[in-house]
């Protein structure tokens, strides 16, 4: 889908809001309640939360009811398009992915700030190779081609497997791809393995007939990524009211998602168009949503230990502060 639609512009909400009679105030009224649009532009994908947000409905229901009218941007096959179109000013919100991406994009010189974060368990990334690919377990990889998405969720499994089992980085082959052109290189045989994540790395387990040769909720023995919310700093400093509220609107789905596994993973799958076979191992996972807000000092710390890690192994460039890249609320 294009990533043209865009919220009309200030002046244009401006010039109609002139015209209508008594509106005049609108702006200051709404800059008062600590926002200066009442329209938010939210990026979404193929699965995941903000998903099953736009197709059930009451996500826009519940910010209706508090004046704000929602627009979806998308869909996005993954983090990073969603947080360019975040930075390009094409949405408002990326669409609740990988805080690796997202730390690398603010090191790159993106405006983003995080609004919040959350902890999903069970985690499912996983490295996986083709059956009779002769690849049973980490040790296997040394000479071999392993499909990753640049500072990621894939490249940063990839790095902790290796460690976990003291093999040197160089006695493998990173493969950077997007998960759009991995999962056929992986299907057609121009990598040796990948690394992704659900409802990806399920789907390619069923369909090309592959094995996990380290899974991140089994294998890992800590986190390194959490998912995350990010906005520019300038949307939330103009509008922290409603970032409070889209916060608060993605806690409520994330507590509907945990409740209902089944009824969630049937919103992916219709959108995906994967099979009953793997909807139902997704939704076996029964996947629990806790979220973080960005004034929890214990969650925080967690999270710079990460972030860390990270640059410590070269996945980011450069050591970043996240304290320094977190929304005013």
């Amino acid at each position: 889908m294009s990533l043209s639609i865009l919220a009309p512009s200030r002046r244009t909400f401006l010039q109609g809001s002139l015209l209508a009679a008594g509106s005049a105030a609108v702006l200051p009224a709404l800059a008062q309640q600590g926002r200066r649009t009442d329209t938010v532009r939210l990026g979404w994908g193929r699965g995941g939360l903000p998903l099953v947000a736009k197709v059930r409905g009451e996500f826009e229901k519940n910010l209706a009811r508090q004046g704000i009218k929602v627009q979806w941007i998308g869909p996005f096959p993954n983090h990073a398009p969603s947080l360019q179109a975040v930075t390009g000013g094409s949405a408002d919100f990326g669409f609740g992915g990988s805080t690796t991406p997202a730390l690398a994009a603010i090191l790159a010189g993106s405006p983003l700030v995080f609004t919040q974060f959350a902890v999903v368990e069970p985690r499912s990334t996983a490295i996986i190779a083709k059956d009779g690919s002769g690849i049973d377990r980490v040790q296997d990889l040394v000479g071999k081609s392993v499909a990753v998405n640049r500072s990621g969720l894939g490249e940063f499994l990839l790095v902790a497997a290796l460690e976990k089992h003291s093999i040197p980085r160089d006695k493998v082959r990173f493969v950077y791809l997007n998960p759009p052109d991995a999962g056929p290189a992986f299907a057609q045989g121009k990598v040796d393995a990948w690394a992704m994540w659900s409802p990806a790395v399920d789907i390619a387990r069923s369909e090309y007939k592959a094995h996990d040769i380290f899974f991140e909720g089994r294998d890992l023995d800590f986190l390194i990524d959490f998912n995350s919310y990010v906005t520019t700093r300038r949307f939330a400093e103009d509008n922290p009211e409603l970032v409070r509220a889209v916060n608060a609107a993605y806690q409520e789905e994330g507590r509907w998602v945990t409740a209902h596994p089944q009824e969630a993973e049937a919103i992916n799958q219709k959108e995906a168009g994967y099979s009953d076979a793997v909807r139902d191992h997704q939704a076996a996972y029964k996947r629990r949503w806790e979220f973080h807000g960005v004034d929890d000092k214990a969650f925080l710390q967690k999270f710079q230990q990460a972030a860390d890690w990270l640059a410590q192994r070269k996945i980011l460039p450069r050591a970043i502060q996240v304290s320094d890249h977190l929304a005013k609320l």
